[in-house]
């Protein structure tokens, strides 16, 4: 399956070369209007954000596909998005290589949050030996739920959860390229528009990462092929 640009006003390279951008670099609406004018491009902020809305889910969908193998033993934290001027919270799942597992905005942190994103992210990525957590009870308790599904239905393999902050560091640490990148555009104005741009978020970053086999291409080769 590939991204459709039926009906668009623009070549495709040009559209998906704006997404990249902007899900990459720590640039705003604004700034990257200006940016692909200076490119002779004239468009305005308003379709740079319907592109982003549009494409940045799918590429991060075939990218969580195509990604490399990750080891089993994971390192899973939340950090803080401001949506609608409301905090909301992005759960976000690391291998203990540090390569990019599953992520997945909510606008509540608690047991239920928690569960449905480890049942997401086992979904996508097979169950781990153990997940290292902070000292949340939300988030154990929301593992704990997921170990009693486990128990009664498939092998029943059961996950090891380690609550420890000193080795959570890793995935806190892989928060600062997302705030990073977050920090420009100051807050987003509807929910269904941060997760798709976060997605494209983490979909670059996993690319600057080196997670997607590419034979030397470039980020932006790497993105694009994405949408082939």
């Amino acid at each position: 399956m590939t991204v459709d640009f039926k009906g668009s006003h623009f070549p495709r390279n040009v559209i998906l070369y704006a997404v990249y951008f902007y899900v990459r670099y720590a640039v705003s609406y604004r700034d990257l209007e200006e940016i692909m004018l200076e490119r002779g491009v004239d468009v305005d902020h308003a379709t740079l954000n319907r592109w982003v809305v549009k494409y940045a889910p799918f590429i991060a969908a075939q990218a969580q596909k195509r990604k490399r193998q990750t080891a089993n033993s994971w390192r899973m934290d939340e950090t803080y998005i401001k949506v609608k001027g409301a905090w909301s919270y992005l759960y976000r799942a690391v291998d203990r290589d540090g390569q990019t597992l599953e992520f997945m905005l909510s606008a509540r942190r608690d047991t239920a949050a928690a569960r449905r994103f480890f049942r997401q992210a086992i979904r996508v990525n097979g169950a781990p030996d153990r997940i290292v957590i902070d000292k949340s009870g939300a988030n154990l308790a929301g593992l704990q739920a997921v170990n009693v599904i486990r128990k009664f239905t498939g092998d029943g393999h059961q996950i090891r959860a380690v609550q420890s902050k000193y080795l959570n560091n890793m995935v806190e640490q892989d928060h600062r390229f997302v705030k990073r990148i977050t920090r420009p555009m100051t807050g987003f104005k509807a929910f269904h528009s941060a997760a798709a741009t976060l997605s494209g978020i983490e979909a670059a970053h996993m690319i600057r990462k080196g997670q997607i086999t590419a034979d030397g291409a470039t980020g932006f080769q790497q993105f694009a092929a994405l949408a082939a």
